[in-house]
């Protein structure tokens, strides 16, 4: 999920304070005791050879072309390993 500029600013301009908590509950040592941290697996590039007019296309969706392509071959990729 993307996120533009402006909004970006807008959140980080709000204070702490500012911050309403009362739907969230708070957290105390237990529930971080089996916590772990998962690092998303790094991406390999690759040159691919597309169709102008696709490219133009993906572009044209807005920011985040590379990440969409990515996301479309997964899907693909998912709905084909079930299905063999």
């Amino acid at each position: 999920m993307t996120i533009s500029k402006e909004r970006l600013k807008e959140i980080e301009s709000i204070s702490d304070e500012e911050i309403d908590y009362t739907d969230i509950p708070a957290t105390d040592p237990e529930f971080w005791a089996n916590a772990e941290l998962r690092l998303p697996q790094p991406k390999k590039g690759v040159y691919l050879r597309i169709d102008q007019d696709l490219l133009d296309w993906l572009k044209g969706q807005g920011p985040g072309y590379q990440t969409r392509i990515n996301a479309i071959l997964r899907s693909y990729m998912a709905s084909h390993e079930t299905s063999q």
